[in-house]
C-alpha cells in the first residue's frame, strides 16, 4: 500500500461526509426557505465554510440536483424496505406518501427545475430510472393481491402524482396529501 494512500482515503471519507452533510443541510434549508436560500444559511447549518459548498457545488444549480436527487434515491430506496414489511397495499400507500412529501417539500424546486438550466436536463430520465422499478414491483404486488386496479402503471402514477401536488394558492403540502389520498383510493379495487 503505498505511504499517501491512509491519508488519501481519509480525505476522500472527509470530502464525502461534507458532501453528505452540504446535501442534508440544503434539503433542510430549501425545504424552509426555497432553493434561492443563502449560501451562508446552507453551509452554517452543515458546519463548513462557503468555501467547501463551492469546491463541491460550483453551481447552485449543482447543489439542486444533488438534493433532488437524493431524495428521489430516499423514496426508490424504500420500495423494497416498505414492500418487505408491509402488506402489498399498505407498503404501496405508504411509499406514495413518501414520494407525495418528496414533492410537496421542495419550496420553488418545480420553477428550478422547469429553468431551462442544462444541469437539470437529466432529471427526469434518472427520476423515472429510480422510482419506475421499485414502484412497478410495489403496485405489482398489491394488483396480485386483488386489493388494486391491475390497469395502472408506474408511469402513470409518477405523472399523475406531480400533477396533484401542484401549488395551490392559499393551500399547504396537507392538500396534495388529500389529493394523492383521492388518487390512492381510486386505486383500490371496490369489494363485490
Amino acid at each position: 500500500m503505498p505511504q499517501n494512500e491512509p491519508a488519501t482515503r481519509r480525505r476522500r471519507a472527509d470530502a464525502r461526509r461534507n458532501v453528505d452533510a452540504l446535501v442534508e443541510a440544503a434539503r433542510t434549508v430549501f425545504a424552509t426557505s426555497g432553493v434561492d436560500a443563502p449560501a451562508k444559511e446552507i453551509t452554517d447549518l452543515a458546519g463548513v465554510g462557503v468555501g467547501t459548498l463551492y469546491r463541491h457545488f460550483p453551481q447552485r444549480a449543482d447543489l439542486v440536483k444533488a438534493v433532488v436527487e437524493s431524495g428521489i434515491d430516499a423514496v426508490a430506496d424504500a420500495g423494497p424496505v416498505l414492500g418487505a414489511t408491509h402488506e402489498p397495499a399498505e407498503a404501496l400507500t405508504l411509499w406514495i406518501g413518501r414520494f407525495t412529501d418528496l414533492l410537496g417539500t421542495k419550496r420553488g424546486l418545480a420553477s428550478a427545475l422547469h429553468s431551462g438550466d442544462p444541469a437539470f436536463a437529466g432529471l427526469p430520465g434518472y427520476f423515472l430510472q429510480r422510482l419506475g422499478p421499485p414502484l412497478t414491483a410495489l403496485l405489482d404486488a398489491a394488483a396480485a393481491t386483488g386489493a388494486i386496479r391491475d390497469d395502472v402503471s408506474a408511469e402513470d402514477l409518477l405523472y399523475a402524482i406531480p400533477q396533484l401536488c401542484q401549488p395551490v394558492p392559499g393551500r399547504g403540502p396537507e392538500h396534495a396529501q388529500r389529493m394523492v389520498g383521492v388518487l390512492i383510493d381510486g386505486l383500490r379495487r371496490a369489494a363485490i
